[in-house]
């Protein structure tokens, strides 16, 4: 069986990067083409990419409500 990092939580970013496995399309179209070491090294690395892009996402994503009016107290 081949390995795969697919959580079907599908859907591209405007980078075509998978917001549920992080992989990018060109990874996916040529996933069960890759040899099995390097699918594993990829799902090894696909973790760090995630993470690095949930922080940069939550650097620069808008304010909530609620958060607006937390930082419009003072």
């Amino acid at each position: 069986k081949t390995s795969s990092p697919c959580i079907r939580q599908c859907c591209l970013d405007f980078d075509d990067v998978c917001l549920g496995c992080s992989r990018t399309l060109e990874e996916i179209k040529g996933w069960s083409k890759m040899p099995e070491e390097e699918r594993l090294r990829l799902m090894t690395a696909l973790p760090i990419r995630k993470r690095l892009r949930d922080e940069t996402l939550k650097k620069n994503r808008p304010m909530a409500s609620q958060e607006k009016r937390e930082a419009t107290k003072f």
